[in-house]
């Protein structure tokens, strides 16, 4: 029987949908069952033996709707291996400063959840498909522009987990 396998993913711009895709391709050439859903589909929990959950970021913590379907499906979530993967476009440097507040973007999950494993990819930031209130954002903060996503790096975070 084939290992049936849930990703779920909170974006704003399409980004961490990129990301949700290359994973479910990757975890599908090892041969597993893979759904892929947006998390305001709110998907039932019960069909899966794991589930990879997924965020872009906004003003340093995933996404709410991502937050509050963890807490909404917390039991079922805790029975099954869970892997997160989060999307963002700073503190993607490996100097302390940029690592802390990375692990300080799963602060609000973190204690619902046992993951079996994290993993932090950079995004990607078009002006095009923003909100003009994104835009903004984007300017205060100084974020790149550009696709900064690395895909043979998703691809071999993808392999590994669920082994």
């Amino acid at each position: 029987m084939n290992k049936r396998i849930l990703i779920t993913y909170a974006t704003r711009a399409g980004s961490t949908l990129g990301v949700a895709e290359a994973i479910g391709a990757e975890l599908k050439r090892r041969g597993l069952e893979v759904d892929i859903q947006p998390v305001t589909a709110k998907p039932a929990l019960e069909p899966y033996d794991a589930v990879v959950l997924g965020s872009a970021i906004r003003m340093s913590s995933w996404l709410p709707e991502m937050v509050d379907f963890i807490k909404a499906n917390q039991p079922a979530l805790n029975r099954l291996p869970v892997a997160l993967f989060t999307v963002h476009i700073l503190n993607t440097g490996e100097e302390e400063s940029s690592r802390a507040a990375r692990q300080a973007y799963l602060n609000a999950v973190r204690p619902l959840l046992n993951p079996v494993a994290e993993m932090f990819f950079s995004g990607k930031i078009d002006l095009e498909t923003l909100s003009f209130v994104d835009r903004l954002m984007v300017k205060m903060v100084k974020s790149p522009i550009g696709d900064f996503r690395d895909w043979e790096r998703i691809r071999a975070w993808s392999a590994s987990i669920f082994q």
